[in-house]
């Protein structure tokens, strides 16, 4: 039985662009006051252009933040998109105004400017409530502003100005990590922007937000069609080579990619990088989330070897802007490596992430306790220990522990991690005691740091303790870790999870060792076959090592008609994935 293998094997894809591309600091407005009491006070539509025309300056990062919300995780959405709320107020920043009531009596062209203040403030005071750890009350400001927005279309008012406050609300439960509100604010903004025609100030960034939510939801679909809208109305204003279509289409080529059409996901991120090419030159450092988002499209299609290229040109834009001792050109470099090691090369792979390692801690971009450089650090140490060399791979695993305890102390719950790697390294050559001290010492860690018995984490050390028991030949000891763990598990996740199915396999093994009866062995088996058909499906390679010890023990217990059945499925599979890997 073997030990669960180190943390992931390639370059965090999230972490590099958030690193990489918003290296910019998100802009943050003083003043910020909370706008509950404003937004309710009055019920005055302005109808006006929300949104000014940004200057040059502000339309590229206008453009440039909702290119990035495209492509990152849900974090890193809102995190762009925090810019984009912000460079809609930028042409208004130096008008004079006082408090921002809605219900005051202006003239409409300052009323168009307070409310865009009002929206960027009420954005701002979400963050600064989150930030503070004030989350309950910054979904009871979004509430209020929902429910305001809700009464003026009870009342007969859908227009632009609704949209627009239930985009900032729907950001804002972004931020919070509320999926459901945010479906809720969705269906409600869906009602609205379907009424709206496509020649409205602005609608096409509520259309570009509103796909990277659905996206964040994983709907799909609905993201699709609002990205479609999105593209349409700006190829009429705009031409069909504007900047401004950048962010809707790296919008619509990640869903693409969800959807399983990289083919197609392909020529949209092509587009992209077309159009930036001709606006921006070749060698434009806002071609690096494209060519970024392209080159990891590759990869997880298995093609690797086509994605060395933008990564090369990733490495390439940052060499000449910033200089090939710059902390960017060095997780470049990585990017390239995780090509190189996805498509075996896994030397050159190993030779890039160490230089990649010593550019940033030679230069200043990135602190040493850097997450990036951490994540790094463990990449590499993987590729290492599955060529063979465990010993350098242990030792950056070690430098990891040691980083972590300098910075952040001795006890901290993050260096867990870095002891469940260590102790698979030396489950891995063999050094089960220290495994096992290694394991104790970080269940020890996570217990005193609060983590409660019956929390789901709490197996996977638990777990591995159990592997590393069984090879030291503790077969009892493992047995009641492994049925802890496994009713853990079953609580935390359910009793046909994938984590209670991989316990039930450790299980098995422990107790077949111990003697347990066939018959039980056999019953959780059949259970585990069970968990896997239902997560991986009824054809799935993932079954075939469980069958195989089906018809083992169906044939101890003598039951040759069942074990028929059994064998020619498995048989079939056999053959099925034989001729993949030939195909």
């Amino acid at each position: 039985m073997a030990a669960s293998i180190l943390s992931s094997p390639c370059f965090a894809d999230d972490q590099f662009t958030r690193a990489c591309v918003c290296a910019q600091s998100i802009p943050r407005w003083e003043n910020m006051i909370c706008l509950k009491a404003s937004i309710r006070s009055g019920k005055q539509q302005f109808d006006t252009k929300l949104y000014m025309v940004p200057s040059t300056i502000a339309h590229r990062r206008h453009w440039t933040s909702r290119m990035f919300a495209s492509v990152g995780s849900a974090d890193a959405d809102t995190a762009c998109q925090e810019n984009d709320v912000s460079s809609r107020a930028s042409t208004s920043r130096n008008s004079t105004r006082s408090e921002p009531f809605l219900g005051e009596s202006r003239s409409h062209s300052d009323g168009a400017v307070d409310f865009q203040m009002q929206l960027e403030e009420l954005f701002e005071e979400v963050k600064t409530m989150v930030k503070m750890g004030s989350k309950d009350e910054a979904r009871d400001l979004l509430q209020a502003n929902y429910e305001f927005v809700k009464e003026q279309i009870s009342e007969g008012t859908k227009g632009i100005e609704q949209a627009a406050t239930l985009d900032i609300v729907a950001l804002g439960h972004l931020l919070l990590g509320d999926l459901d509100l945010i479906g809720r604010v969705l269906d409600t903004l869906q009602e609205i922007v379907d009424l709206l025609n496509d020649d409205i100030p602005v609608l096409d960034s509520v259309l570009t937000h509103m796909g990277s939510m659905y996206s964040a939801m994983g709907k799909y679909e609905k993201s699709m069609l609002v990205y479609q809208r999105g593209i349409n109305l700006l190829e009429k204003k705009y031409g069909q080579s504007s900047t401004y279509l950048v962010s809707p289409l790296l919008g619509m080529a990640k869903v693409l990619g969800s959807l399983h059409k990289a083919k197609k996901a392909v020529e949209i991120y092509q587009r992209a990088i077309n159009i930036l090419e001709s606006s921006r030159g070749a060698e434009s450092e806002d071609l690096v989330v494209p060519l970024f988002a392209l080159g990891s499209l590759l990869v997880k299609e298995g093609k690797a070897a086509d994605a060395e290229s933008p990564f090369l040109r990733i490495l390439s834009i940052y060499s000449k802007l910033y200089g090939e001792g710059d902390g960017r050109v060095g997780m470049a470099m990585a990017s390239v490596a995780h090509a190189k090691c996805a498509s075996g090369k896994a030397e050159e792979a190993i030779d890039l992430y160490k230089n990649a390692l010593q550019i940033m801690k030679n230069g200043s971009y990135t602190k040493f306790d850097d997450g990036v450089m951490e994540k790094m650090r463990i990449d590499l140490a993987e590729l290492l220990h599955v060529v063979g060399r465990g010993k350098e791979g242990r030792q950056l695993l070690e430098e990891c522990l040691l980083i972590t305890e300098k910075y952040k102390g001795k006890e901290h719950p993050s260096s867990v991690t870095h002891l469940l790697n260590l102790a698979t390294s030396y489950s891995q050559s063999k050094n089960f005691v220290e495994a096992e001290r290694l394991l104790k010492t970080s269940l020890e860690m996570m217990r005193k740091s609060g983590t409660p018995g019956d929390d789901g984490s709490i197996t996977f050390p638990m777990l591995q303790l159990a592997v590393t028991l069984y090879h030291l030949r503790r077969d009892d000891e493992a047995e009641k870790v492994a049925l802890e763990a496994l009713h853990i598990r079953q609580k935390a996740f359910g009793k046909d999870s994938i984590p209670a199915g991989e316990a039930l396999d450790c299980l098995v093994s422990i107790q077949s060792r111990l003697g347990k009866a066939d018959a039980e062995l056999l019953a959780m088996l059949k259970q585990m076959l069970k968990i896997q058909e239902d997560n991986f499906g009824v054809g799935s390679r993932e079954t075939m090592p469980t069958l195989k010890k089906i018809v083992f023990y169906l044939e101890k217990v003598g039951r040759k008609d069942e074990k028929v059945f059994m064998q020619k499925r498995l048989a079939a599979l056999m053959k099925k994935f034989k001729q993949m890997v030939e195909y």
